[in-house]
């Protein structure tokens, strides 16, 4: 089984830059890495654009971060991706590359990679095993950031391969939590659905439209979990192939939507609009490697729900009030 032999890596004592420590998953990294004995190290977007390979060269040189968790990307729902094909793939290949080859050059010990679910065959086989990569076509609406992603993933083992530097990927299911982009245009399918019902509940509207037939099935992992994984992974893992992360739990988006619906307490009714794309019919990750390793995600979609929630109304909704007051 890859990575059964692994070496340990203690973070403990080592410098750890979290790439991307702003986003939703960098923020988890963060709270996550604060119970490990190490320095976080992180760079606001303003000073370093990761996109910018000389930037990325000179900080990296300048800081020299033991270890890397790369959760800088430029990541959206459907619509985003599939509006804005250019952007989705030249950020995230140029972030990977800068950051993935700068590490090589500086010397890193050991850096990770954060794919994701969209990587797979559109028909792949459910669950999708880790081996299924690159043997079928991809989902035309999330085309662009699902192979940026690949070429990241191809980078770090050609790094592997040629510098023997030990990188690796980690693809997790979709995620949602505080942090979340909930801007009803770029965000994943909860963040969206959630604003959605909260402002239908403040209107005392009837209905509530989502895109889609309601159809498709979806795996969810809420991202304090995803990070307490991550970390999990870094101290662990150490092989060419990528390793699943997900929640283990397949609900539709009718189900997904439902349960938007009670934890926001809105009770009218839900429309589906079936002339908006689906995507994906299925996307369930084999999690076998990462369970067999003893790591299992400890927040049940109801609690993740509530929790994302209480951070939307405190700093969207909360904010949003202000703005208008």
């Amino acid at each position: 089984m890859p990575g059964a032999a692994n070496p340990p890596y203690p973070l403990a004592g080592k410098r750890v830059w979290v790439s991307g420590h702003a986003g939703m998953v960098g923020q988890a990294l963060v709270r996550r890495l604060a119970d490990e004995d190490c320095e976080i190290l992180t760079v606001p977007r303003g000073e370093v654009d990761q996109r910018r390979q000389a930037d990325v060269e000179v900080w990296m040189a300048d800081n020299r971060p033991d270890a890397v968790l790369m959760a800088a990307a430029t990541v959206g729902g459907i619509l985003a991706n599939d509006t804005r094909p250019g952007e989705f793939t030249y950020d995230n290949l140029a972030i990977e590359t800068n950051i993935i080859h700068a590490a090589r050059e500086t010397g890193v010990g050991k850096l990770m990679f954060l794919g994701a679910a969209c990587m797979y065959p559109k028909l792949a086989a459910q669950p999708m095993a880790e081996e299924s990569l690159l043997t079928g076509a991809i989902e035309k609406t999330n085309e662009g950031y699902a192979i940026a992603k690949l070429a990241g993933l191809t980078l770090c083992q050609a790094y592997r391969r040629q510098y023997d530097c030990d990188f690796i990927t980690v693809i997790p299911a979709n995620l949602f939590g505080p942090g979340d982009n909930f801007d009803l245009e770029a965000g994943h399918v909860i963040p969206a659905l959630m604003r959605k019902a909260h402002e239908a509940k403040q209107a005392n509207a009837a209905d509530l439209t989502v895109w889609g037939s309601g159809k498709p099935l979806r795996e969810f992992l809420y991202v304090d979990d995803l990070a307490d994984a991550l970390v999990f992974l870094m101290q662990r893992y150490s092989d060419p192939a990528p390793i699943n992360v997900g929640g283990g739990e397949e609900l539709s988006i009718r189900d997904i939507a439902e349960a938007v619906s009670r934890t926001v307490g809105f009770e009218g009714d839900l429309s589906f609009d079936a002339s908006k794309p689906d995507g994906a019919p299925r996307k369930l990750l084999d999690n076998a490697r990462i369970a067999d390793m003893g790591w299992a995600p400890a927040t049940p979609l109801t609690e993740g729900l509530a929790r994302t929630y209480e951070w939307f109304l405190e700093n969207v909704a909360g904010q949003d009030d202000k703005a208008s007051a």
